[in-house]
């Protein structure tokens, strides 16, 4: 059983781009991309601000991105969500900070180099930001109430990302994303989400900062979710679709002479290999 973990951004670079080796000799370098935002508040307002995402870029498409890649450059990334964990030394604190890891990049640019923004069309113009997550929810919704009234959701989803080592061992690792709705769809899913219910979840990656009581800094990643899909369900409207296409098929089958009931067999499944490009050997933590 697998899941969906998937991010699609398109940002600009803020920084001149530094690749590393590892100890493999695999080149990786992080991006840092600011991605403005335009949206509309649930009282009709346009919310507008910026966030910035960290991308680790693996490989070939490193080296590609340190040589061509300049602060400013607009780029299309394709990724995953992933949540990398570790005590500070000084503290003790356990400390997570959540990251793109990137599948595919485009760099966007012409080579006359970046037009000026066309007056009038500001939803041509926006860029993009979207996650699309399925798993399994890991805990109960839980419901609050803003000071201005506010209907407030969060739920965790879980999903898997499975690969095979170099010593052929197959390997798995578990994401965590805290999921955020807000509104008539937050009551909705309080009353039919139930933990370990299997979702889909589609919305926007969201990085929000505070500072303790102690007066250390910290950040947490979500979800802010415009869709959420309860899978596993059945849907009256299909299952109606699916015994009509039954009924015609045993309709042509008992016209058709069979030697045996054993000739007609269900097609069995195939086994489906997902693999990674990511390999865990090269990762640096």
């Amino acid at each position: 059983m697998f899941s969906l973990n998937r991010v699609h951004i398109i940002g600009y670079q803020t920084q001149p781009v530094e690749v590393r080796k590892t100890p493999t000799g695999t080149s990786v370098t992080d991006l840092n991309l600011v991605v403005p935002y335009a949206f509309p508040s649930e009282k009709g307002e346009m919310l507008r601000g910026k966030g910035f995402h960290t991308v680790t870029v693996w490989g070939p498409m490193a080296e590609v991105a340190g040589q061509y890649v300049r602060p400013g450059s607009q780029l299309f990334i394709a990724g995953r969500l992933q949540t990398d964990s570790w005590e500070d030394q000084q503290s003790g604190e356990k400390r997570s900070k959540t990251k793109i890891v990137a599948i595919e990049m485009i760099m966007l640019d012409p080579k006359d180099g970046q037009m000026n923004a066309p007056e009038g069309a500001p939803r041509v113009c926006n860029v993009v930001n979207r996650v699309d997550v399925v798993g399994n929810v890991t805990r109960d919704p839980e419901m609050r109430t803003t000071a201005s009234g506010q209907n407030v959701l969060t739920i965790g989803v879980a999903t898997n990302e499975r690969w095979r080592d170099k010593g052929g061992a197959d390997q798995e690792r578990t994401e965590f994303h805290n999921v955020v709705i807000w509104g008539d769809l937050a009551q909705e899913v309080s009353r039919a989400v139930k933990k370990g219910n299997r979702v889909y979840v589609s919305g926007r990656v969201q990085t929000r900062s505070w500072e303790t009581q102690s007066g250390s800094k910290r950040t947490t990643t979500e979800i802010i979710a415009d869709t959420v899909n309860l899978l596993g369900i059945k849907s009256a409207e299909a299952q109606d679709s699916v015994q009509a296409s039954a009924s015609r098929a045993q309709g042509g089958a008992s016209r058709r002479e069979t030697s045996s009931s054993d000739d007609v067999v269900a097609a069995a499944v195939p086994e489906i290999s997902y693999t990674s490009e990511i390999k865990a050997e090269d990762l640096p933590f």
